[in-house]
């Protein structure tokens, strides 16, 4: 655990980027020692082990829980149960069910659309150009609130590659109107920052190393 470099970050940081502390793989009395300084988002990515932890924590009403894993179809309707938000919505069938669930659950969830800006078979998202061709459709789809996009860069990178990776993804959302970016982990946050994040996803640096 590490709360001081939390507070370090936090303080850092523009006022209008938010810390995602991304809590997977950490206990529930972890997650409460965060919170007990002021951080109330938290991500999680399996979705049995934040359904122990959200009923383990329900009492704390200020926490936001955001799903931030591969989205499985016969998972969703848990994750729109659960979830404030969606970081990791990675093709036009699953925001459909999604949008479908939702309004049976009567949930609105707030979405953010993965996107893949460079060929990496570990990862799913979005093609750029595909977006931008069904954007109108997307629009459409209800009970939904599309609120940013969402980029994993890959391993390996320079600081300048990660940097122009990062711009596109801000560029792509602006020209969408969306006012949220959902990029930049432990190793590279610096630069998601210079280019217009509003939301970094945290692990190691809050939390420390996974047991």
């Amino acid at each position: 655990m590490n709360p001081a470099n939390y507070l370090k970050i936090k303080n850092k940081i523009p006022s209008n980027v938010n810390i995602l502390a991304v809590s997977k793989g950490f206990k529930s009395q972890e997650i409460m020692t965060i919170q007990n300084i002021g951080q109330n988002d938290f991500g999680e990515s399996k979705v049995q082990e934040a359904f122990e932890k959200q009923l383990t924590l329900k009492d704390l009403k200020q926490i936001n829980w955001h799903f931030i894993g591969r989205i499985q179809s016969n998972k969703i309707r848990k994750i729109v149960q659960n979830f404030k938000y969606i970081h990791s919505v990675d093709s036009f069938e699953k925001l459909q069910k999604i949008s479908n669930i939702s309004r049976e659950e009567k949930k609105k969830p707030l979405i953010m659309l993965q996107v893949k800006l460079r060929d990496d078979p570990t990862k799913g998202g979005f093609n750029p150009e595909f977006l931008i061709l069904k954007w109108r459709e997307i629009q459409e789809l209800k009970n939904i609130s599309l609120t940013g996009l969402m980029t994993i860069n890959p391993k390996g990178l320079s600081s300048k590659e990660n940097l122009g990776l990062f711009k596109k993804c801000r560029a792509l959302a602006d020209s969408l109107q969306l006012p949220d970016c959902s990029m930049g982990m432990s190793g590279d946050w610096e630069e998601a920052i210079d280019a217009g994040s509003t939301w970094l996803r945290l692990g190691s640096l809050i939390f420390g190393g996974r047991s």
